[in-house]
């Protein structure tokens, strides 16, 4: 009697997402081309081959993103690394950790057929990095119609029977699976950069600036709207440069208002301004439009003029303090938060002095501050006046615990503040966990809203802040209901919001 034939592994994945916001979505499109070429998403105990989406922008993510590997590795499944450590050490990586199948972007649009030949025990040479910046031409208004490879994120689909749960049924068909619930989602508007900061190796590895139609960006909205997301995240690289390569350097004044008026929709969020682009009319934009967020997420990296302009940035101490009027002057309860490198090589006490003065100053809701770490193949890198590792952690230590007294009392500035929450969690007891307009996701403090009735996971309330402890705000709601989903006036209490300055 014939023995019976060995039965083919099940072709089920689980997928790891590691890194920012943009890699939430990347996953989410590999999630969807999966499920559309027959694949099954599992968890990683009993998947038989699990995606590492990694990231590879600064030493600490790229060891998470090997650890994750690694461990992947020893639950006996296929193990495929994806997203931007793959990406920007290719080969070199798959020559140093043969536990993983290396894969690039290029790979995301026939990911199907690559884990079918993962699973069935086949290995190919992993590609060998390039700079993709050199894919999509140099002009901006030339790249929306280029042949180049598209980056993730921007994919669109013909095919015809899709899932279900894959976004969106009609119109633009941008491949997208939800892979977490919750009223919050990120939305991808752009990849790539166009900027040449000297400490930064991003744009080598994502690739030139390429925004995303804003016909798919509104459909996907009302997709995420019907999944039951109430805010979105708009991410890119560089959102202030939205529209710039598809003739319009002030699109993203009119999708913004355009995102916020999809049913369903209570707030729509930016991340990733640039201080160099900031314009009256964008500030007017988000400091006044219903809808939006008046909130202000604001690259400074630095407060000394010598130290930006070796970082090959814009601006000094002086100049964002005057945008941060203009910010406040349009809208008094605005949120700024921002991120700062401090041990860049050269910096002197001088420059420090500077730094400290400015986050004394500046009154920022979420301040993160980091150390500098040399990059391969970044400007920086081959600069003097290199600092001791030992320095840079005490520096970094001591702006930490001040960047904690401005953010505590930025806080306690709020009490007695009526803020929008948006609900995300049921604490029970009528007692919930959300965000105001000046928090955004995982990185900028939480309030807890006491004495909510007759409201749900997903509601917009108005409440009015009683106390602070750090970044986090408890707040009494004031209104509830339909009602709240206005937003309430900006600016002057009682009265229609000020015009910027010009």
């Amino acid at each position: 009697m014939p023995s019976p034939q060995p039965q083919p592994p099940e072709r089920t994945v689980s997928l790891v997402t590691l890194g920012c916001a943009r890699n939430e979505v990347d996953s989410e499109e590999l999630a969807a081309r999966l499920e559309a070429a027959g694949w099954t998403l599992a968890d990683s105990e009993t998947a038989s081959v699990v995606l590492v989406n990694t990231c590879g922008f600064i030493d600490a993510a790229k060891q998470e993103s090997v650890s994750e590997l690694l461990d992947a590795a020893e639950s006996g499944a296929k193990v495929v690394a994806a997203g931007c450590l793959a990406e920007r050490y290719g080969r070199t990586l798959a020559d140093e950790l043969p536990e993983a199948e290396v894969l690039s972007f290029d790979d995301y649009a026939g990911i199907g057929s690559r884990l079918d030949a993962v699973l069935a025990g086949e290995r190919r040479p992993a590609h060998q990095p390039r700079d993709r910046r050199r894919l999509l031409p140099i002009t901006p208004a030339d790249r929306p119609s280029a042949p180049g490879r598209q980056p993730p994120g921007h994919a669109s689909t013909g095919l015809p029977d899709l899932p279900p749960g894959i976004a969106p049924a009609s119109g633009p068909r941008t491949l997208r699976r939800r892979l977490a619930g919750g009223p919050v989602a990120p939305l991808k508007i752009a990849s790539g950069c166009d900027r040449r900061c000297s400490f930064c190796a991003i744009p080598t590895f994502r690739g030139a600036f390429l925004s995303r139609p804003p016909d798919d960006l509104v459909a996907e909205a009302g997709w995420l709207a019907r999944q039951g997301v109430r805010e979105l995240v708009l991410v890119s690289e560089n959102s202030t440069s939205y529209g710039k390569d598809l003739g319009n350097p002030r699109l993203l004044d009119e999708l913004l208002p355009a995102l916020a008026a999809v049913p369903g929709i209570h707030r729509v969020r930016v991340s990733y301004l640039q201080p160099a682009e900031m314009r009256p009319a964008l500030i007017e934009v988000l400091a006044s439009t219903p809808g939006v967020a008046p909130y202000f997420d604001l690259s400074f990296q630095h407060a000394s003029g010598r130290v930006l302009r070796a970082m090959r940035r814009f601006g000094d101490r002086e100049r964002f303090g005057a945008l941060l009027a203009e910010v406040r002057r349009a809208c008094p309860e605005a949120g700024a938060r921002s991120n700062f490198i401090t041990g860049f090589p050269g910096e002197t006490e001088s420059d420090l002095d500077e730094l400290r003065r400015f986050l004394s100053e500046a009154r920022l809701d979420a301040i993160g501050i980091f150390g500098y770490s040399d990059e391969e193949g970044t400007e920086a890198a081959r600069l003097g006046g290199q600092l001791d590792p030992v320095d840079i952690a005490r520096r970094v230590d001591e702006l930490a615990g001040l960047a904690d007294e401005v953010m505590a009392q930025r806080a306690a500035d709020r009490v007695g503040e009526t803020v929008e929450v948006l609900l995300e969690e049921d604490l029970g007891d009528g007692s919930y966990l959300g965000r105001a307009a000046h928090q955004a996701p995982e990185v900028d403090g939480t309030t807890t809203v006491l004495g909510a009735a007759g409201v749900t996971v997903g509601d917009m309330v108005r409440a009015r802040v009683t106390d602070g402890d750090g970044v986090d705000l408890t707040a009494s709601v004031v209104a509830a209901g339909p009602a709240a989903a206005a937003p309430a006036d900006r600016g002057v209490p009682g009265g229609r919001p000020p015009g910027p300055a010009r």
